[in-house]
């Protein structure tokens, strides 16, 4: 029995320490193209303002003013993009998310659907894009695809394609830092 306990602890110990090795070693590990893409996301956390437009013309959105709040959020593992536009009820919200060395980026839509996108960084260092994956939901009108570019500290450019049955619709934020 007490054998049995030894041999038990000693294995225990084992992998304890395997797991400390790991854990250590994932974190001294050179950052891949997708934790580099969140660390930039990150530095957009703040408020904006500014314009949204659209191609073709949305009359009920063109050229109207938009607020969009950008936060890290679970001990820095999530960014949360929220969005509210001069004259509309509704106020979706964005999770990013780093998911398996992916970027991946959840829109929980207006439209009653949940799309996901997987982002990368363009080679000019500035911009992110991501790329649709799959939808929960209705995909009748969805968010399809998404881009940031950020011009410096405080002037960023967010692209969102709609599909709105086979139509897509680009709406354009162009907006400045307020804090």
């Amino acid at each position: 029995m007490r054998c049995s306990r030894l041999v038990l602890s000693v294995v225990l110990s084992t992998f304890a320490t395997a797991a400390f090795a790991q854990s250590d070693a994932i974190q001294k590990a050179p950052p891949t193209d997708a934790k580099k893409s969140v660390e930039m996301l990150k530095t957009l956390a703040g408020s904006w303002e500014g314009t949204l437009t659209t191609t073709p013309v949305a009359s009920e959105v063109q050229n109207k003013h938009a607020h969009v709040t950008l936060r890290v959020t679970s001990m820095g593992n999530a960014f949360l993009h929220e969005m509210k536009i001069e004259g509309r009820q509704d106020d979706p919200i964005t999770l990013f998310y780093l998911d398996n060395n992916l970027l991946t980026l959840t829109h929980y839509c207006d439209a009653g659907n949940r799309p996901r996108m997987i982002g990368k960084s363009l080679p000019d260092g500035k911009t992110l894009d991501f790329e649709f994956l799959d939808i929960a939901g209705d995909p009748h009108y969805h968010m399809h695809h998404s881009k940031f570019t950020i011009i410096d500290s405080g002037h960023h450019i967010e692209e969102w394609t709609f599909m709105a049955g086979d139509k897509p619709v680009l709406a354009r934020l162009d907006l400045q830092r307020t804090n």
